[in-house]
């Protein structure tokens, strides 16, 4: 951890003091949300050795565990004390965030602070604030979307515990979540979200896949762990076309909105788009043997402000993944993402334009 919990709370804060009294609000909101998470872990370790525990939550802290220790190990990971302490949250997410676009744009509202950066979101450990701050974002006209959040990252300022929201997830969830977490600890590009979420979403899906290559000592259990990884691998695949539905929508929306053409038509014209999106999920999925998993990324009002929050995570990841492809290994693979993280952002995305598939 790179400083203890009072000298990053007192960066936290300083930074709300240098940015106004909204930010004071809002950033004090967020430290002591995470610092109430916090003060109610428990070491992994100790629940282990706990007799009340749970069989149940005791199989799931050994996964955890074992992921956890897999992360340093095989994938350079940062070998730290986040996720290696457990927290009851006392409901389905830890967190809320807010995402914001215009009415016809895909530009994402950003909120810039001296600490973090500048960032496309907003996040609430109280729902009921980030429904008030969502209201009055669409007071002003914009589109707004409020997304759940299961776990997070305070990139290695704390200790960051694993909270119970994410205890029950599949194998390969729980191994994909712990490793893009721990991976904005190795990069971490201020105000370009992007950019560090295409990043962690590269490396989940690199160490997810060296996770089930590695598992299984008898033939029974490598049995096993090839069924887990088949199945993975079906449900990446189903992601990916899903994404790609999204990515293709969204770059629909994007000429539609550089047309000069009266705002009155582009808004049926967007609300068509939507709605043609829907349709092509629900043919999607027929093929999908009732798989519904990725209901929720279609459920609700669809805006640009969704479709914003889902670009952040997937929008450069083909170019990480042929970086990654071109690297010797992870390692040399970090110093890479990190040579170019430190480039002007236009020059950023141009580096990653470049790299060819080996």
């Amino acid at each position: 951890m790179r400083a203890t919990i009072p000298h990053a709370l007192w960066l936290v804060i300083s930074a709300a003091l240098l940015s106004g009294c909204e930010s004071i609000s809002y950033v004090a909101q967020s430290a002591g949300g995470h610092l109430a998470l916090v003060s109610r872990a428990r070491s992994i370790d100790d629940l282990l050795a706990d007799g009340a525990t749970t069989d149940a939550l005791r199989r799931r802290l050994t996964l955890a565990k074992s992921l956890r220790a897999f992360a340093s190990r095989e994938l350079a990971l940062p070998d730290n004390a986040s996720y290696t302490r457990y927290v009851e949250v006392g409901g389905p997410v830890v967190a809320w965030n807010v995402f914001a676009a215009p009415e016809l744009s895909l530009t994402a509202k950003r909120w810039c602070f001296p600490v973090a950066g500048c960032v496309a979101y907003r996040g609430y450990f109280q729902k009921q604030k980030a429904q008030d701050f969502a209201g009055k974002l669409r007071k002003t006209g914009l589109d707004v979307f409020i997304g759940g959040v299961p776990a997070y990252s305070t990139l290695g300022w704390f200790a960051d515990p694993l909270p119970s929201t994410v205890i029950d997830y599949a194998e390969a969830d729980l191994a994909a979540l712990v490793f893009h977490e721990l991976a904005h600890q190795v990069v971490y590009v201020k105000g370009d979200t992007v950019f560090n979420e295409s990043f962690a979403t590269v490396v989940e899906l690199e160490g997810t896949q060296r996770w089930f290559a590695a598992r299984g000592e008898s033939q029974r259990a490598q049995a096993h762990a090839a069924m887990r990884a088949q199945a993975h691998a079906a449900m990446r695949a189903r992601e990916r076309r899903l994404i790609e539905l999204i990515l293709h929508t969204r770059d629909r929306l994007a000429r539609l909105y550089a047309q000069d053409r009266p705002a009155a038509e582009k808004r049926l014209a967007k609300k068509k788009i939507f709605a043609e999106l829907r349709g092509a999920y629900t043919r999607l999925k027929a093929s999908w043997a009732g798989d519904d998993r990725f209901d929720g990324w279609l459920s609700g009002e669809l805006n640009n402000a969704r479709l914003v929050a889902i670009g952040a995570y997937y929008e450069l990841v083909p170019a990480f993944q042929r970086l990654l492809e071109n690297s010797t290994g992870l390692e040399d693979y970090y110093a890479q993402v990190r040579r170019i993280g430190a480039l002007p952002v236009g020059k950023r995305r141009a580096a990653l334009a470049g790299y060819p598939r080996p």
